[in-house]
């Protein structure tokens, strides 16, 4: 349960140091978002699920 609840904990963590420290870059960074097509997008979100599914089995086999 420590683990579930890490997990986000360190998540917010460094999501939010983006928005404390470069609050005008990361405004920049999502309005570009919009102008994105579909497929980079995908495969971000491809790449991102992975990584961290990679990462969930390396933490429970350690």
């Amino acid at each position: 349960m420590d683990l579930v609840l890490a997990v986000p904990g360190c998540l917010l963590v460094v999501e939010g140091l983006s928005y404390l420290v470069f609050p005008s870059k990361v405004r920049k960074w999502a309005a570009s978002l919009r102008e994105a097509s579909d497929a980079p997008m995908r495969t971000i979100g491809f790449v991102a699920v992975v990584s961290g599914l990679l990462l969930l089995l390396a933490v429970s086999i350690f």
